[in-house]
């Protein structure tokens, strides 16, 4: 796994994060709409793209409905190679600091044994498709993850394995970090300023939380001018919203002590 360095963090071992097939799953677990990219029947070689709603299922597979009249059906029917960008919900300040992965994958007509388990995956995540679910130019295909190439933000990118993908598991804080993030940012400025000083060694002028998960967050920190990211490792695994509101509060205890002293 790639991961190039930040040549301004301070020499100190790195804080363990989630691996990129982990966060990958958690991406798409996350996500609900993705751009699906096939290949274009009347532009032989093009890529043709498409916005796609989309619903992973238990090998985080993205599941699809689609129309037959759609010309992503239609390019699908001829060539089943296909790709899916997701891209991290609601991020819209600085776009390349967030994290996508795409989905490289073979695209398949779901067989008849497993439209039911997939219809009910589908409709939980988008309840608005009932409307068109049983139109009879309507069917569900499925995507065959063949490799994924996930981007964790700048400097954080590499290739991951079909069989590390199916078999890693969405983050337990997935549903929950957009609010822990907006919390923190909105209410707590003060205490990320705390962490980045004393957790991150930086003489900081102002934090931002843009990232968390079950084994710590990170940092986005402005001194003068100068932008830069910091990890920073729970001192435990947090496995639910409750834990990591309690580890967090433990942490500022801890770090405003040790400022004192």
């Amino acid at each position: 796994m790639s991961q190039h360095a930040d040549s301004s963090a301070p020499a100190v071992p790195a804080a363990a994060e989630p691996s990129y097939a982990e966060r990958a799953r958690t991406l798409v677990h996350v996500a609900r709409t993705g751009a699906l990219s096939t290949l274009s029947r009347r532009h032989p070689g093009h890529p043709f793209g498409s916005v796609m709603p989309y619903a992973p299922d238990e090998r985080g597979r993205p599941l699809v409905l689609i129309s037959g009249m759609a010309m992503h059906t239609r390019n699908l029917e001829a060539d089943p190679r296909a790709s899916l960008l997701v891209t991290q919900p609601g991020r819209t300040e600085d776009p390349l600091a967030a994290a996508r992965a795409t989905l490289v994958s073979e695209t398949r007509p779901i067989a008849a044994p497993d439209l039911p388990a997939a219809r009910a995956r589908y409709l939980e995540r988008h309840p608005e498709a009932v409307a068109w679910v049983d139109f009879d130019d309507f069917a569900f295909w499925r995507l065959e993850v063949v490799e994924v190439y996930f981007v964790g933000g700048f400097a954080a990118m590499d290739w991951v394995g079909a069989e590390a993908y199916a078999g890693a598991r969405p983050d337990p804080l997935a549903e929950g970090a957009a609010s822990i993030i907006e919390h923190m940012n909105r209410d707590h400025a003060d205490a990320l300023l705390v962490f980045a000083r004393v957790l991150a060694g930086v003489a900081a002028d102002a934090a931002e939380m843009v990232a968390v998960d079950r084994l710590g967050f990170r940092l986005r920190i402005r001194r003068g001018s100068e932008l830069t990211a910091r990890r920073i490792a729970f001192p435990a695994e947090v496995t639910s919203l409750e834990v990591a509101r309690s580890t967090l509060i433990a942490m500022l205890a801890e770090c405003r002590a040790r400022a004192a002293r």
